[in-house]
């Protein structure tokens, strides 16, 4: 069953290229669940549209199936670096395997790793008071435990 979804699921993909897979799971009791994310965000049409995809081409008379195809919140971590792409310019929060924690705009991002730039007040070097400095982090994927793009409410 798994494969068969993955074949339907690649093809539904195929025909929208600004979709792409984030993630999806074939439980025991044939629950068939997936999320998806664009480059432009998604649409509910675009949901039905992968849903069609697969229920469409999977015979109910002989194979019972629930199936939910939804879209990566906006409060999801980021996992996959095509997600990155789609967010540079925004705010990201990032924990690493350090247990550092970097909030700073997302300058780069490519197939290895993401710039992160943010802005910090620090003692002047000589005489008193502070100055505002920035500051850069260079992140490999690997390094990153969760990465969320923080929201900003006005």
């Amino acid at each position: 069953m798994k494969e068969l979804v993955a074949e339907l699921l690649e093809k539904a993909l195929e025909e929208n290229e600004s979709l792409f897979l984030i993630d999806f799971s074939v439980s025991e009791g044939n629950q068939i669940k997936v999320v998806i994310d664009g480059d432009k965000g998604v649409t509910v049409n675009d949901c039905i549209i992968i849903s069609r995809a697969i229920e469409h081409n999977i015979d109910r008379d002989e194979i019972d199936f629930s199936l939910d195809v939804s879209s990566a919140g906006v409060s999801e971590p980021l996992l996959i670096p095509r997600q990155y792409l789609k967010n540079i310019g925004r705010n990201l929060k990032v924990i690493t395997k350090n247990n550092d924690v970097c909030q700073g705009k997302l300058e780069k991002a490519n197939e290895k790793n993401i710039e992160l730039l943010w802005k910090v007040r620090e003692q002047k070097p000589i005489g008193k008071g502070k100055i505002t400095v920035q500051k850069e982090a260079v992140i490999d994927y690997k390094d990153i435990v969760e990465a969320t793009v923080m929201i900003k409410f006005n």
